[in-house]
């Protein structure tokens, strides 16, 4: 087939894999994610396949009690730069913590990274989840949700700021006239606002990008605003093509309220695959990591994401439906997943625990290689997505078998790229480079 619209494919790089007991199986990566090299392998593999992108998540805390899991490990702004120099088209995201971090401090970061990759810098901007991260930044606890949507809104805006504080002829760079800068083209931002004070400029000169791409993975009610306000890209959780197209209508619409009808911004949820020569083949190598499952720990992981307590709930009895998720305070986004799978599948809790494996409740498909393409492409022309961000249950064994094998496929029908339309991230999403603010625009 011929289109000229085309999937996006992101690799969400997560230790040795998304499964949450994968790390297990005696041919894991487990004893790797510690090592750099290993991501930039990871790196070179998605850009073999013409990924848009590698992103990682972050967190800012770890819970020493929980021996099952592997924990968070490489600082992935540090992570990302040196993939950079391991690779050359495909783009570099990392999160950033709108609660924790200073606009300064962030922009500086992801100007640099730009700089470092000549233009392939994103960012996901995040609000993070739990208290627990908070006291690691000398607060008691996470301020409330609203409140942190607040400070993000003000975050983008001084980071924006910053990053436009530059204009793109800023550096002469004149030997003969002992100029290296020209100060009328770099101003500061005064920003004066309720939770930053910034006076700028930055001081890392204009990213090649302009910017760097802003992702956002919100999917609560504030989430779902924020990202059609600011959003170039979206991360999002969707368990089924049905709540996967109400998700995506539901952004369009918002996006074209705010003033941005006509702006292209890629909606990209996550999905899990598990692929084999047969679907038998494919479902035993689900199987396999399957049962390297630690029910206790899978229980405490669920307690976590839903506030409920399933310690002495039996495996083999139906779980309730959960509360209204205006009663959690945690990340509202994967209580929904829960909230949708529960009300759908009608799981007895062991049955809900291994749908929540890998990906934590993100859209998972299982069969041959030809099999994984049609459903994608049933998800993709129906206009629920405009490409995944690929959850690998394992690494890299998972990502490999995506390129080599699904990738092919979605190439002969005309769904992806053969090769990479440009340089830079904003090359590869379809973005146009951002002009820089007027100073008027900027808050004084």
């Amino acid at each position: 087939m011929n289109t000229t619209r085309q999937l996006h494919l992101n690799a969400f790089i997560y230790g040795a894999g998304h499964h949450t007991m994968g790390w297990r199986h005696p041919d894991s990566s487990a004893n790797r994610v510690g090592d750099i090299a290993y991501y930039e392998e990871l790196a070179r593999l998605a850009e073999r396949g013409c990924f848009d992108a590698v992103f990682f998540a972050d967190g800012q805390s770890v819970n020493h009690e929980y021996a099952a899991g592997i924990p968070w490990f490489l600082e992935p702004v540090t992570a990302l730069s040196a993939m950079a120099r391991a690779t050359n088209k495909i783009g570099l995201v990392t999160t950033i913590s709108a609660s924790f971090y200073s606009p300064f401090h962030a922009a500086r970061l992801l100007a640099s990274l730009d700089h470092i990759s000549s233009g392939r810098a994103g960012i996901n901007v995040v609000t993070s989840m739990f208290d627990a991260e908070a006291r690691n930044h000398s607060m008691d606890a996470l301020p409330g949700h609203a409140q942190r949507y607040e400070r993000a809104e003000e975050f983008v805006e001084a980071m924006q700021g910053l990053w436009d504080s530059w204009s793109d002829s800023a550096l002469p760079v004149d030997r003969e006239a002992g100029s290296y800068l020209d100060p009328t083209q770099i101003r500061p931002i005064n920003h004066r606002g309720k939770h930053f004070s910034v006076a700028g400029p930055l001081s890392v000169p204009r990213c090649p990008q302009g910017r760097p791409v802003l992702f956002q993975a919100g999917s609560s009610e504030a989430g779902r605003s924020f990202a059609a306000r600011h959003a170039e890209a979206i991360y999002s959780v969707s368990w089924d093509l049905e709540s996967a197209l109400e998700y995506a209508v539901d952004l369009r619409a918002r996006i074209d309220d705010v003033g941005r009808a006509g702006t292209q911004v890629p909606i990209l949820p996550g999905l899990v695959t598990y692929i084999g020569a047969t679907r038998a083949e494919a479902l035993g190598k689900k199987e396999a990591l399957d049962s390297y499952l630690d029910f206790d720990s899978a229980i405490k992981q669920l307690n976590m994401f839903t506030g409920q307590d399933y310690s002495s709930h039996p495996l083999g009895a139906l779980v309730a439906p959960l509360p209204p998720v205006s009663e959690f305070s945690g990340p509202q986004g994967r209580y929904l997943t829960v909230q949708r799978i529960i009300e759908t599948k009608q799981p007895t809790l062991r049955e809900l625990l291994g749908f929540l494996a890998a990906g934590g409740g993100h859209a998972t498909m299982i069969g041959t290689p030809t099999e994984i393409a049609d459903e994608i492409e049933q998800w993709f022309l129906a206009g629920a997505c405009d490409g995944f961000n690929l959850m690998c249950p394992s690494f890299p064994a998972g990502l490999e078998d995506f390129v080599d094998l699904v990738v092919p496929i979605l190439q002969e029908r005309g769904l992806f790229r053969t090769a990479y339309p440009g340089q830079t991230l904003r090359d590869s999403l379809g973005l146009t480079r951002p002009e820089r603010l007027d100073s008027a625009m900027v808050r004084g």
